[in-house]
């Protein structure tokens, strides 16, 4: 009996002394914390409104709710607006966007839509290979490496950058969307995406094991053809068989075919509408004011195909970003951009400004970190690709506000665009794609430098979605 007592008190102090270990909650804080939170009368009133109402609607800031300036003193063509739906391919919507709006303005009266569904159904099978070669290079790794894991844990997605349309585009060309029209799983890519990427998993663990197992290079090499031929299957099914051949005629802004129709196949539509490698003639920047400027990083494993292109860029301070877009947008041409556009986005205005909503007067408090600090505790990065189109410039030729192709729909914001306020532009931009034309010699040099690699993990380089 007593030694049932004494292991009932050894058990309850030990509970006690658990519950008391450094750095948990224990009364004496729970009640310093509740000291400096006696609701106040307006506090009581906070809450009973926010139990009926959004943040953002109660912390619009009534005071930068003006009607908003849609002049801009240069701006490229206007386009017709796209509509990404339920699906992560923001990146090859605007990707596009720049490439038909180049078409259009060297020809000057002829439009082309492209096809977002074709290109995506290799985007997605080159991702699948990407995947399923990285698990066999790193076969003789454990299960719990980390390069094994972000095969594993990131087997396909939806996202990517304007390095993917490059790569992919010169790879197996263009079709207009007239011949491939979006499919229900092109628009709506979240549960095809779930159903192939447990495939993957499932073809990755067999890849390992013949690795394991000591199997011969030729005979992984083609069990792995065979599981892309089941993939591709699966793409065929909800994307559709890609196209071979077409016939086509190009119309004007009117949408009257004003070309004879003649026969293509998809890279013959390509030279016609590109006219050339998109590789080459274009380098990314990105303003990330944790790393040195003037330097070239390289994103490892950021590419579409396994024999691609890495993610290579050159970071730079937002001036320097600024003057090779309005150089740009000058010349008449519009450019593949991203930002984390969810900060500060008055959705139903179509304006993004740092001043839009006054969380520190709602909720009493700060918010003090900077974008690097943003950056680096995940609290910020790029999130979504726009085609920049406009810039309105003060008398200094300094910018004041800019303007975007959103992929959001034509009802949406601005008729389907997006002005962003110079301040909010410097904070929430991050990546620009931009024809060499527009970039100094001496940036030039810079951004051929040999690249500091840097891994897929880091915070900023999530793709675009």
């Amino acid at each position: 009996m007593r030694k049932l007592l004494l292991a009932s008190v050894l058990a309850l102090t030990t509970g006690v002394m658990a519950q008391q270990q450094a750095g948990g909650i224990t009364p004496q804080m729970l009640q310093e914390i509740q000291k400096q939170n006696t609701p106040s009368v307006s506090d009581r009133a906070l809450r009973n409104a926010l139990a009926a109402n959004s943040i953002d609607e109660l912390a619009k800031n009534q005071d930068n709710a003006v009607a908003l300036d849609t002049y801009f003193s240069v701006e490229t063509k206007k386009q017709s607006i796209t509509d990404q739906k339920s699906s992560g391919r923001c990146w090859m919507f605007s990707g596009l966007n720049v490439l038909r709006a180049n078409f259009a303005k060297r020809t000057d009266s002829l439009t082309v839509s492209f096809s977002h569904d074709y290109l995506f159904f290799w985007d997605q099978l080159e991702k699948a290979n990407l995947m399923l070669q990285g698990v066999i290079d790193t076969g003789k790794k454990p299960i719990d490496d980390q390069r094994v894991q972000f095969f594993f844990h990131h087997p396909l997605n939806d996202g990517g950058t304007f390095c993917g349309v490059a790569d992919l585009a010169e790879k197996y060309g263009l079709v207009p969307y007239e011949v491939r029209p979006e499919t229900y799983s092109a628009n709506n890519t979240s549960r095809m995406s779930s159903i192939i990427k447990s495939k993957l998993r499932e073809h990755g663990l067999e890849l390992r094991r013949m690795v394991a197992a000591g199997k011969k290079a030729k005979d992984i090499e083609k069990r792995k053809t065979q599981m892309l031929g089941e993939i591709y299957h699966m793409l065929v099914i909800t994307l559709g068989e890609p196209v071979r051949e077409f016939t086509y005629a190009f119309k004007n802004k009117d949408g009257k075919a004003i070309t004879e129709v003649k026969k293509y196949t998809p890279k013959s539509f390509y030279e016609e509408t590109v006219g050339e490698a998109l590789n080459g003639t274009f380098i990314m920047v990105m303003n990330d004011p944790r790393r040195d400027y003037y330097k070239t990083y390289e994103v490892e494993y950021d590419r579409h195909t396994y024999d691609g292109h890495n993610w290579k860029y050159l970071n730079l301070p937002m001036e320097d970003i600024e003057q090779m877009a309005i150089a740009s947008l000058k010349d008449g041409r519009k450019l593949y951009s991203s930002y984390d556009v969810a900060k500060q986005l008055d959705r139903k205005r179509g304006y993004a400004d740092t001043e839009n909503f006054d969380y520190e007067s709602l909720f009493g408090t700060t918010f003090n970190m900077t974008k690097a600090d943003r950056i680096s505790t995940f609290d910020s990065g790029s999130t979504h690709a726009m085609t920049l189109t406009a810039v309105d410039l003060a008398a200094d030729g300094k910018p004041l506000k800019w303007k975007v192709e959103n992929s959001w729909g034509g009802d949406w914001g601005q008729k389907g665009c997006l002005i962003m306020s110079a301040r909010w532009f410097r904070e929430y931009m991050f990546r620009l794609v931009v024809n060499k034309k527009y970039v100094s010699e001496k940036l030039l040099k810079a951004y051929e430098q040999q690249p500091v690699m840097v891994m897929p993990e880091d915070p900023l380089f999530q793709v675009d979605e």
